[in-house]
């Protein structure tokens, strides 16, 4: 079976002199002051973070679906997104689905319904207020035990709503995450009490302004269940000539039904969909283990190294050699 390319990982985040951290750090909580809940979340993302490394990159809750981010920089990812919330507490992103590019900045989340291939950007961020973000990784079955025990369940929206959209964290919701990110001040409650938040953050999602185009990934049979079925096959089979026959055929759907509700919900076609999964899995393989341009062309399905590097300067920006070449040159 054809490796699936990489879910949300980014590459290591290089040091600073830590000196300037601890700069950056003052300016950033002292900033926080005057913002109500907001700022308190923001200072335990900060404390949290500080407690594990400080600097900058990815830091992972044990034993949660919770990761927290910061970047004193503007950064660019492409990678496979999974299905999660993304909260902004500070600076700004922007991810660009297919044609489409959605910007989010402080108390707002990107929620993503389906794995799909995005780029992300981080667009605000500096020393003095780095980017600070947290995500939160689905879980589709808890969500589907929530959903059901709701006494007037959200009613799925008719049309074929966007697998990837903005949203705003207030409320409720946002008193939860703060409870989710307070656990963190004591390890050992969290294999004990996380469940139980998660709960209620999957409540107040599905019966807020959005849980009617959420609920549509806790239902079963769902179109959007039945597209993420399509996904999943050409995850594992990439690399493979897939007809939209076979998708639909997976998905339950006529070919002309599954290709209207796939585009509506990546904005992208299946095959654009494809091509983004081996361009994305041929920058890993180049980039982590030192294959070359026309060995990546061939592992990823292409037949010609010519077309694969046209394609992939249009996807990245840059020729192969020269992005495999920044990339290394940023990890060392």
């Amino acid at each position: 079976m054809t490796r699936m390319p990489e879910t949300g990982k980014i590459l290591p985040f290089p040091t600073m002199d830590p000196a300037r951290v601890s700069a950056a750090r003052g300016a950033s909580h002292s900033r926080l002051g005057g913002h109500g809940g907001s700022s308190a979340l923001l200072t335990a993302v900060n404390t949290f973070m500080d407690g594990h490394g400080g600097e900058e990159g990815y830091f992972p809750v044990p034993d949660t679906n919770v990761h927290m981010v910061r970047s004193f920089h503007h950064r660019d990812s492409h990678f496979v997104y999974q299905p999660s919330l993304c909260i902004t507490l500070q600076g700004a992103k922007e991810i660009l689905v297919g044609d489409e590019t959605l910007r989010y900045g402080p108390m707002q989340c990107l929620i993503v319904s389906m794995d799909i291939p995005a780029h992300g950007r981080i667009v605000a961020a500096s020393q003095d207020e780095p980017f600070v973000g947290i995500a939160i990784g689905f879980d589709v079955v808890m969500m589907r035990e929530v959903l059901q025990e709701l006494d007037s369940p959200p009613a799925p929206s008719a049309s074929a709503g966007r697998s990837v959209f903005v949203a705003n964290v207030d409320g409720p919701l946002a008193d939860c995450v703060m409870r989710m990110v307070r656990l963190t001040d004591t390890p050992k409650a969290i294999p004990i009490l996380y469940p139980a938040v998660m709960r209620e953050f999957y409540y107040w999602l599905l019966s807020g302004p959005n849980g009617a185009e959420l609920c549509k990934q806790a239902m079963p049979d769902s179109h959007l269940e039945r597209v993420a079925r399509a996904i999943h096959l050409l995850r594992n089979n990439f690399a493979q000539t897939l007809r939209v026959e076979q998708l639909a055929e997976v998905a339950h759907m006529s070919a002309s039904s599954f290709h209207q509700h796939f585009k509506a919900m990546t904005s992208m076609t299946p095959l654009q969909f494809q091509k983004q999964l081996r361009l994305l899995e041929a920058r890993r393989l180049m980039t982590a283990d030192a294959i070359n341009v026309a060995e990546a062309a061939y592992q990823v399905g292409y037949e010609s190294a010519s077309q694969f590097s046209r394609e992939y300067s249009r996807q990245f920006g840059v020729a192969p050699k020269r992005d495999v070449m920044s990339q290394k040159a940023a990890l060392a």
